[in-house]
């Protein structure tokens, strides 16, 4: 098989492995983490109803501009801040933290930092 074919796979059954245990509701949405090589994106999601209630990103114009780097710690940081406010203008209070694929680590625990220092729960 191919090498990039099978990381591709485990990435994959990693997810599945995570997502298995978190199933997101109206009280208590999941938020996934995605990151890329330039870029993080989160997302508030409800799996009952199949929607975002928020998202936030590194490739916003309000937040480009106070970033100098999108693949960063402190993008991140400021990623989690940003979903948090949202969060809670919507009245959204607890989360489902879904890591994805990633380890809890880095980028990823940014992110989930930040956002409880700005007031969620998880």
């Amino acid at each position: 098989m191919n090498h990039q074919k099978q990381i591709g796979l485990q990435r994959q059954r990693r997810t599945w492995r995570v997502r298995k245990r978190i199933r997101g509701t109206q009280d208590r949405p999941r938020l996934c983490v995605i990151r890329s090589l330039k870029h993080t994106y989160v997302q508030l999601i409800d799996d009952s109803k199949g929607s975002t209630l928020a998202a936030a990103g590194t490739t916003e114009a309000d937040l480009k501009g106070q970033l100098k780097n999108g693949g960063n710690k402190a993008a991140a940081e400021a990623i989690g801040r940003a979903i948090a406010e949202r969060a809670l203008k919507a009245g959204i209070k607890q989360v489902c933290f879904d890591r994805g694929s990633a380890k809890y680590h880095g980028r990823i625990a940014a992110v989930a930092e930040a956002a409880r220092k700005a007031g969620l729960s998880f």
